[in-house]
């Protein structure tokens, strides 16, 4: 089954060619060529393009992409199963499309790792369909296999991880992650940068564990956490021992309202 966008014309324009021009203009010139060693996982904001786009854009032009590139979001809905797959044909864009990797999604689903073919999850839900474009951008031919992650458990998120790590470790092709979240929400610029710097810390030093622990201890609302704990493990156990920060912004500096932002991190894991 293919998925038509649902954000187009809200989270970004629906024009094919003010979208092409867009995130040409958000990520700038390509700083690195994708190609190996390939980053093992990058976390990117999922805003509306005038808020999160120079985020988005500015990571990327820093990252290297694995031809294949397995997409962790969020279940803002709460529709679908704890870790929901896309599992067949395309995510479609206002001008363009990128395929899903059957092959490594069916993986997924054999692993019993609770991975489970499940289209409610993405059919509503914005937080991976906004990276389409930047990543199609960067690359038209990547194959994706988007995941929509509601599952709260720490064990299960780690079984999970660890489970995706060996089926990225065993592809005849190269694997990436891609995570989507937003940082803290609606509170004040000066309070979130405070909170998201408990968080970035603990992904920086490549700590999963101290990562999910440092969230829900300090209450900070960054909406992706459950991907990025479950991307996280994968990572670790893959060899990725320390990740990059490349951006930290909020919403303030487009409203000018620095009393009720959202902020926005992208981070590269090598």
């Amino acid at each position: 089954m293919d998925r038509k966008p649902i954000v187009a014309g809200r989270f970004y324009t629906d024009n094919p060619q003010e979208l092409k021009t867009e995130v040409e203009q958000y990520t700038g010139p390509r700083k690195k060529k994708s190609k190996p060693p390939y980053d093992k996982l990058v976390m990117l904001p999922h805003a509306g393009y005038v808020f999160s786009g120079g985020t988005c854009g500015k990571t990327l032009a820093e990252a290297s992409l694995a031809p294949i590139v397995i997409l962790l979001g969020p279940n803002h809905t709460g529709l679908g199963a704890p870790l929901s797959v896309w599992s067949t044909g395309c995510w479609n864009f206002p001008g363009g499309k990128l395929d899903v990797d059957e092959s490594l999604a069916a993986q997924l689903l054999e692993s019993g790792a609770g991975f489970v073919s499940n289209e409610a999850a993405h059919t509503r839900e914005h937080s991976l369909e906004v990276l389409i474009p930047f990543l199609h951008h960067v690359n038209p031919a990547i194959k994706i296999v988007p995941v929509c992650v509601s599952e709260s458990a720490p064990k299960s998120l780690k079984k999970a991880g660890e489970a995706l790590a060996e089926i990225i470790e065993r592809s005849s092709k190269p694997v990436s992650i891609v995570v989507s979240s937003d940082m803290s929400h609606f509170i004040t610029a000066e309070m979130a940068k405070k909170l998201d710097s408990i968080a970035l810390e603990a992904v920086i030093r490549m700590d999963p564990e101290g990562f999910y622990s440092a969230v829900s201890t300090n209450n900070i609302s960054m909406c992706g956490v459950l991907p990025m704990t479950l991307g996280m493990y994968a990572a670790q156990k893959n060899g990725a021992v320390r990740g990059k920060l490349l951006d930290y912004t909020n919403s303030g500096k487009v409203t000018g309202d620095y009393e009720s932002v959202v902020a926005y991190a992208g981070v590269i894991i090598s």
